[in-house]
């Protein structure tokens, strides 16, 4: 397992924009598939973007595609995600993940480490 550590949330206004980066230690980090998720009060979690080891393909939910961009900068052991167009609905706890291979998952058991998270707060 990776140990990942979220930062970057905060509170916005609809329309605006916010970047969350996430630190992963450990020594196998641009062999991982990346993701980030969200989960809203009384909401199941759901999957926002993931970014492939390796070549980095991006994948993203069907709500976030077109204002979210995830990047990976394997230098540094962090992955990114950049929030644009903001809505209250992407009002959520926001959390990094890692698998233990290359290949990207939509789905949360795929994935077998967990940051702690980060609240996003868009107000109307």
């Amino acid at each position: 397992q990776v140990q990942l550590v979220e930062s970057g949330g905060g509170l916005v206004q609809t329309g605006g924009s916010l970047v969350l980066s996430c630190a992963a230690s450990g020594r196998t980090f641009s062999s991982r598939a990346l993701g980030w998720f969200r989960q809203a009060p009384g909401k199941e979690r759901e999957f926002v973007a993931a970014v492939s080891g390796s070549a980095g393909s991006t994948y993203y939910g069907d709500s976030v595609k077109g204002r979210f961009t995830i990047s990976r900068d394997n230098a540094k052991n962090t992955v990114y995600l950049q929030m644009g167009s903001l809505k209250p609905e992407d009002t959520a706890v926001y959390y990094c993940a890692a698998r233990t291979i290359r290949f990207v998952s939509r789905r949360n058991d795929d994935y077998n480490s967990w940051g702690q998270g980060t609240q996003v707060t868009v107000s109307s």
